[in-house]
Order: structure tokens, then sequence, then C-alpha cells
């Protein structure tokens, strides 16, 4: 009997079938080696990780309860962890939170994951930033939402859009998705007076807030601003993360959300793997009560000032005043708006060329917008090596743009 010819294409799932590897990535495949620099990758400076701190908890939660720590756990999470979370939005925020509000999940992206399960079938409208979060878009992506953008400015979310974006897609629009603090990929703020607007806003729809913030413990300058959950309270989704503040190979985030949304949650977490590291969650938690987690923070918080002031201060030197970008008050990144005949994934490849990378701003736009954009984060390199390779990329930007490349930008002559 012949065999039947395998066509592995017709098993795909509808919603993979227009799912394409990232332009960006490929073209960062083989960037690396001796030399290189990298500004694309929104990660963390290992050289902040309480190496030693996790080593001791590690050894601790082991020797006193092992059995415990290597079982299957509740799939909420930790219970003193979620108290510890809790214990912290009061200490910074005033806000009460009860645990049973508190879900611990495989890093915040999980928690994107949860609400497109939970929230999203094909063709529903997610009201997102652009440009926006690409983690955000690619987890969501997978549900076949119809993204509804709008124009994100120095201080949030444009109004009039957010309203008129409402209005057109009353009924259809799930959620409105926000990253309110040292967004990714801008760095800008949201000030109070945006976010009690939007609050206001979502109390007169239908509709649920996300606000995705991993970023708001890093604020070079006092707190970040009140999460929304000040604002309303009732209809809000709060993710969070323990990556930036201590590390992400223990992928441990969390999601706060009101009672009835948080029991859907709670079974599609079920769905997927019970319940987060529970061995990871022990040492976390005991890394945290033992150690002075404020004074940790804090460490970061210098660090990454300083690398932002060094990257403002070579952008400064090295583009024309005619090519702005944004100066974050916290956070990873900054966002570099080229002219308009400018094309960023160009420039990256000539840029890898030259031995450093940026990411291009077209995969945080739901649109095929984003050409012209760049994000640049300072979180991986030191201050000489920041002003290396911003010498390297402006050189490469200003060739692009057909722009004369002389010392009045700061580009030294032996890169010539």
């Amino acid at each position: 009997m012949m065999a039947m010819s395998f066509d592995v294409e017709s098993l795909f799932a509808e919603r993979m079938r227009n799912v394409r590897p990232s332009l960006t990535r490929e073209l960062l495949k083989n960037a690396g080696g001796p030399g290189f620099i990298s500004f694309a990758g929104g990660l963390p400076n290992p050289k902040f990780f309480p190496t030693e701190a996790l080593i001791t908890a590690t050894e601790a939660v082991l020797r006193e309860d092992a059995a415990s720590v290597l079982q299957y756990a509740v799939t909420e999470g930790y219970p003193p962890l979620r108290e510890w979370i809790a214990a912290r939005y009061k200490q910074r925020f005033g806000l009460d939170i009860p645990i049973e509000q508190i879900l611990i999940t495989s890093g915040s992206q999980q928690g994107l994951d949860l609400l497109g399960k939970v929230l999203l079938d094909p063709g529903d409208v997610v009201i997102n930033e652009r440009p926006g979060y690409q983690g955000a878009i690619h987890a969501l992506s997978m549900y076949q939402p119809r993204f509804a953008s709008v124009t994100l400015g120095d201080d949030g979310l444009n109004l009039d859009e957010l309203g008129h974006t409402l209005r057109a897609h009353a009924g259809r629009a799930k959620f409105i998705i926000i990253t309110p603090n040292y967004q990714n990929p801008t760095g800008i703020t949201y000030s109070e007076a945006r976010r009690r607007a939007i609050a206001d806003m979502v109390r007169r729809h239908n509709v649920l807030l996300v606000e995705d913030d991993p970023y708001s413990e890093l604020g070079f300058e006092g707190e970040s601003g009140l999460p929304m959950r000040a604002y309303v309270e009732d209809r809000v989704v709060l993710l969070g993360s323990f990556s930036k503040i201590v590390a992400p190979g223990m992928r441990l985030g969390w999601l706060v959300a009101p009672p009835e949304i948080m029991q859907r949650v709670v079974i599609a977490k079920q769905g997927v793997d019970f319940h987060a590291n529970n061995f990871a969650q022990r040492v976390l938690h005991r890394y945290l009560i033992a150690n002075p987690i404020s004074e940790h923070i804090a460490r970061i918080r210098a660090g990454y000032a300083s690398q932002a002031r060094a990257m403002i201060a070579a952008l400064e030197c090295c583009l024309p005043p005619d090519i702005p970008f944004t100066r974050p008050q916290g956070g990873m990144f900054i966002w570099v708006t080229l002219p308009e005949s400018a094309d960023a994934m160009v420039i990256l490849k000539e840029a890898v060329a030259q031995k450093v990378s940026f990411l291009p701003g077209m995969p945080f736009f739901t649109d095929g917008g984003g050409r012209r954009y760049m994000r640049l984060s300072y979180s991986q390199a030191d201050e000489a090596t920041i002003e290396e390779g911003i010498s390297r990329l402006a050189r490469v930007i200003l060739q692009h743009l057909d722009a004369p490349a002389t010392e009045q930008f700061g580009i030294r002559s032996a890169m010539a």
C-alpha cells in the first residue's frame, strides 16, 4: 500500500499560518563576536545579579524544606511570595491588594499570554500604544485580535485618539494595554494627569485596562507614578516582573486582577503549567526576605542612570540636532526619530557590518509603520562602550542620510 503524502502545512492551526520569523532577528543572527557592541537587547545587566545571595538562598531552602520546595505547588503561587508583593505595593504606593488577587506567573510575558487566552476571540480589538511593546504584540497576536493603535506622546496616549478609538470599537474592544512607566520602546513616562484622564475614559466604556509594569522600580529620580489600579481599581489588570530587579533567568513575574478575571486566569494557567516554578519561587522569596532589596534596587538605578546619561551625551555629541531622541527618567531605553527618508532596517544591516547593533522601530508597530525609528538600550554597556558604540552608529546613520560626518557632530576621525 502506497504511503500517503505528508502535508505538514495543512496541520498547523490557522493562527500560525501568517506567523513569520522576525526579519530583525535574522539580521542580528550573525551579530556578535569580539569588539561587537549591542544596543539591541533590552536585557538586565548581569553585573547587578545578586549571585552570591541567591546561592545562599538556594542552599537554605533546600536544606530546610527540600521535600516541599521540590514538590508540586498551588497554581496561584507561593503564598509568602504573594504576600511580599502585596506588602511592596502597600509600602510604595499605599495600595491594599489581597493576595487572592495576585498570581505568580512564569515571567510577566506569561501574564500577557494568559490574558489573551482568557479574553480574546479572533477579531476582538486590542487598543495598544503606537509604538508599543513588541513582546505584547507577539504574545497577543497568537489569539488573532485586531490591533487599534493610539499614538504615544511625550506624556502618554493621545486622549483624542483614544476617545475616538474607544467609540469606533465599542463592543469589540476588550482591553487597552499600556506601559506607563519608562515605556518600552520609547522610555517615556505617563504624567499623572494623563493617567487620570485614561482612567476616566475606561470608566465610561465596557473595557479593561492592562498595565504592563516591569520597569517601575527602575526610576532614576524618586518613585514612578501611581499604578493605574489606584485610579480605577476594579477594571485594571496589573503585570509585574522580578526579571529587572533580581534576575530574568528565574522567569518569575506576577499578575494582579479583580476576582472575576483572576478565577478564569487561574483556570487557564492550570492548563498550561499547573504553577510557576516552585523551586525558583521559594529561592526568590528567601532572597527577598534575607537581603535589603531596596539597597539592591538603588544600585541598579544608579548604574542605569549613569549609562543613560552617557548615551544621551554621546547622542548629543554625535548626531545633528534635527535627529531627536527621548530622555528617559528610568528604565532601559532611548527612542531615536530619524528623518522621513531614513530606513532603520537598512541602517541596521550597515551597522552590524561596523560591529554595532540596535533594534529598528518596525516590530513596535502593528500597522506597518516604524521605519524611521530606532530603539537603543543602554542597560548592558558601560559608559566607555556606549561612547564608542554611538560613535560607530552615528557614522552609519549620517552616511545613510548623506549627511556630512564631521567633527562638529563629535564623530572621531579614527572611525573614518
